[in-house]
């Protein structure tokens, strides 16, 4: 991926004090008392038949990859309406603020787990999701040939192996553009590549007007 220029962890942006803990207290309230959970072993293990089943139709993992983005999009322009339901969250102020709320809110109410906001762009437009612990990702080892570019006698694409929860880009892509933020989202780094950190980059491309409809994929 790119190289992204990043502040020094000294000038990382952060929401206050104060609405920090507010946000943590809003997810932890919703992921105990408002959200249904489902068994966390069969959700992992009915991602894996899905990712499975797109690598056996497609033998292509960029392809793979595409499409679990594809299908990630058009779930987080679904789940956006249910997260502001039960978050009756006000818009957020800054990019900043939409990150803090994306860890502490989103991902606690849907997966039950509060990523790492850090290495901010120095323009603030660009951050990353550290995710230590991903219930997608339980029970799963990629195969040597997922690890790897495909070979450039096949003709394939540039893309770098199989990103196996790329879903969660295309959810996080799908889910900003319904509240006017148009971004890039991508994975950088995944334990289950042996990576030392599970890393998705979000970059802001531009804040959508009002009347602009949202992507048709």
């Amino acid at each position: 991926m790119q190289g992204t220029p990043i502040t020094t962890k000294a000038s990382f942006p952060t929401t206050s004090t104060a609405a920090a803990a507010r946000a943590k207290q809003t997810g932890d309230d919703i992921w105990r008392n408002r959200t249904d959970k489902i068994n966390a072993e069969l959700f992992a293990l009915t991602y894996g038949s899905l990712v499975a089943t797109l690598v056996k139709d497609y033998e292509d993992y960029a392809e793979v990859n595409t499409q679990l983005d594809k299908m990630g999009y058009n779930i987080g322009v679904r789940l956006i309406e249910e997260f502001l339901a039960k978050s009756s969250l006000p818009k957020c102020g800054t990019f900043v603020e939409t990150a803090d709320v994306i860890s502490k809110i989103g991902f606690k109410m849907f997966l039950g787990i509060t990523p790492t906001i850090t290495n901010w762009s120095a323009d603030t437009k660009e951050f990353s999701i550290i995710i230590d612990e991903n219930p997608l990702s339980e029970f799963v080892e990629l195969p040597d040939d997922a690890l790897l570019p495909p070979p450039a006698s096949t003709g394939g694409s540039a893309a770098t192996g199989l990103w196996y929860s790329n879903i969660l880009c295309g959810v996080l892509r799908g889910a900003l553009e319904m509240v006017l933020l148009q971004v890039d989202v991508f994975f950088v780094s995944d334990v289950l590549r042996h990576d030392d950190a599970t890393e998705i980059r979000v970059r802001l491309v531009r804040i959508l007007d009002e009347d602009v409809p949202a992507s048709d994929e």
